[in-house]
């Protein structure tokens, strides 16, 4: 029987100037300049990045959003999931790109928000340093039910576009770290409580859970659902006598930094029966590299190409195929997060090999 696994991105609005990143790290500061900085740090490691098709594009330019927009349709991705940043008392950082599109009307794709609900603390921004600073420059507060309505209200417009992603004609909304929420109840009972005030049809909360062993904690078990992201299991339980020769080995003999994997055993590591329950939304990799902002400290993917990334889009997709039409979602980690060699945007060695590869292994469902 014919199905469509709905496949939703993660989506980061780092792609312009705004004023906190150039009083921390300089006038003109975005992810790109890390991107077009970055260096191999061993033989055949895949740095710098280059854009292709987008350029080192900025996301003030309508025409630059409605490009991705195309091509996201393009390789068959259902929405996208905007990282959303509040601080708590009225503070929000990068929110132009997603109050643009509100505002505009376009591009006509379908969104959704992820609070990415976590302190930002200052790194040395240096591919030649692998040591990361701890200096705090915005912590991530919860202030009471005050900041809780105004966080409601000064996302309303965004929640009342006829684009926002519904599941169960609710709006999926996803918190990035939902244990560390005080009291997530009273949070997820305030907005319930004012969408149905303010006309809306209330929310399909999911919570962000990063490790297996996770995934029945009573934090992400209030929440509807759960996106379980694998990202980092082939670098979990890394203490064992096997991890440590494999450091030793990758550190004094090929050279490379001390978390480095090949894509084509990570990909295995990615997936999981879990996948197969109806509250449990999956995350498929096309690929993780974030030397660009750590340096030889980074954990890295290497070897990926579009063929193995299929390869694992299709073997998740199985995972889902007898579920519920309205439960076959997957999180896809992401479209464009470059300076972490995780996005699905042209570059100039693949071209749009990614994209491509994603379309084909959706329609490969059908």
């Amino acid at each position: 029987m014919a199905w469509k696994p709905q496949v939703i991105a993660f989506y980061l609005p780092q792609f312009h100037p705004f004023k906190e990143n150039e009083e921390w790290w300089g006038r003109g500061f975005t992810e790109w300049t890390n991107v077009g900085k970055a260096t191999p740090l061993f033989r055949g490691h895949y740095q710098p990045r280059v854009p292709a098709d987008l350029g080192y594009y900025d996301l003030r330019i309508p025409e630059v959003r409605n490009r991705q927009a195309e091509l996201a349709k393009e390789a068959g991705v259902s929405a996208f999931c905007y990282w959303h940043y509040w601080f708590g008392n009225g503070k929000q950082l990068m929110e132009m790109p997603l109050q643009e599109v509100v505002r505009l009307g376009e591009p006509q794709f379908p969104f959704c928000l992820g609070w990415a609900n976590h302190s930002w603390e200052r790194k040395n921004w240096n591919a030649d340093v692998s040591r990361v600073s701890k200096e705090m420059l915005i912590e991530q507060s919860y202030t009471g039910d005050e900041d809780i309505k105004n966080h409601f209200y000064t996302m309303l417009p965004a929640f009342k576009d006829e684009r926002y992603y519904k599941v169960d004609s609710k709006l999926l909304f996803l918190f990035y770290a939902v244990a560390d929420i005080p009291d997530v109840d009273r949070f997820m009972s305030i907005w319930q409580s004012l969408a149905k005030e303010n006309g809306l049809p209330g929310f399909y909360f999911v919570s962000h859970v990063k490790m297996k062993s996770l995934i029945d904690e009573p934090a992400y078990n209030k929440t509807d659902a759960k996106n379980l992201s694998l990202l980092m299991e082939p670098w979990n339980n890394q203490d064992g006598f096997k991890a440590k020769v494999k450091r030793f080995v990758n550190n004094h003999f090929l050279r490379r930094p001390l978390f480095t994997m090949n894509y084509a055993k990570a990909m295995n590591m990615y997936d999981s029966e879990l996948f197969e329950r109806e509250d449990v939304f999956p995350t498929i990799v096309p690929n993780w590299d974030h030397s660009p902002r750590l340096g030889s400290g980074a954990t890295i993917l290497y070897n990926s190409t579009p063929e193995l990334f299929k390869e694992h889009a299709k073997m998740v997709f199985q995972r889902i195929k007898n579920k519920p039409e309205n439960r076959q979602i997957v999180f896809l980690r992401s479209w464009n997060e470059w300076a972490e060699g995780n996005y699905m945007e042209p570059d100039l060695k693949f071209g749009k090999g990614y994209i491509e590869a994603l379309r084909s292994a959706i329609e490969e469902c059908r």
